[in-house]
């Protein structure tokens, strides 16, 4: 298990301790938390450079990694390197160029699945940060200039893309035990129009939270979108009281190592196709 490392950024000790710190990957790994951090990007790149491993698995400190996933992201490596040995960076839920979101994860803010199941790895152009995972080979860096905690998933794969390097979304199943946030507040709009700045030449991107666009309409339509919903979003939502191996249990993902195992056996053959 020398090849991967799992860093994370926290500033909750409490929510670490119930959600990333009880993933079985943190024990099988070295695990790298920074505390400190003034924004996710700066945190992260501190991580890369703090550590050797040649993969390297970014995750909130809310997201839960059940059993077995450490095998299965094996197995998900294996299939996107035989079609793109030189990838970057590969996501447990993605947005592809024509707006469709794949995944899947479980989120309590949603009370349910998010994104499509991919068949095969997923290019994509833009990922969710709740987790990447990060070539180290590929030269590919977190953006130390972008403020914040928001969009860097999107811009580390539009800074893969740009580099010539492959970026998939490719079912990694995983438990995203998160709040509910009916507002994007200030903060974001400092990311969104940084975003928007640094890669006006190739917008409008489409993101897991909002589209980037060189005009500030679809915000104000996204804003009014979220008000209007707020209710129902609340009706949805699951409490983050919620232990996170149980919410794995009942989406059948309580040890997903039998899943790595027989992807492992069948590697390079027709997904799903009868013989």
């Amino acid at each position: 298990m020398a090849n991967f490392a799992l860093c994370a950024n926290s500033h909750s000790v409490e929510i670490r301790s119930a959600n990333l710190d009880r993933s079985p990957c943190a024990g099988l790994w070295t695990y790298r938390v920074e505390e400190a951090a003034v924004s996710a990007s700066i945190g992260y790149n501190r991580a890369i450079d703090a550590t050797s491993e040649p993969v390297l698995v970014f995750a909130h400190h809310d997201v839960f990694l059940p059993a077995g996933w450490d095998l299965l992201l094996q197995a998900r490596i294996a299939e996107v390197e035989a079609k793109d040995p030189d990838w970057a960076v590969i996501g447990a839920y993605g947005v592809a160029a024509d707006g469709l979101g794949w995944g899947p994860v479980w989120s309590s803010s949603l009370g349910g699945f998010s994104g499509l199941v991919p068949l095969s790895p997923m290019p994509v152009r833009s990922l969710d940060e709740m987790l990447i995972v990060v070539r180290r080979a590929s030269g590919v860096r977190f953006d130390d200039a972008l403020p914040g905690w928001h969009l860097y998933g999107t811009d580390i794969t539009l800074t893969a893309i740009a580099m010539g390097k492959g970026v998939y979304a490719g079912a990694l199943p995983c438990i995203h035990n998160d709040g509910l946030h009916i507002e994007l507040g200030p903060d974001f709009d400092q990311c969104y129009e940084y975003m928007c700045r640094k890669w006006r030449a190739v917008l409008p991107v489409g993101t897991p939270v909002t589209k980037l666009t060189s005009s500030r309409l679809h915000r104000m339509k996204q804003r009014y979108k979220l008000r209007k919903g707020s209710e129902f979003m609340k009706k949805v939502a699951v409490s983050t009281d919620r232990d996170p191996e149980f919410l794995a249990a009942l989406c059948g993902w309580s040890d997903l190592s039998t899943s790595a195992r027989w992807l492992a056996d069948h590697a390079g053959s027709p997904a799903g196709v009868k013989s």
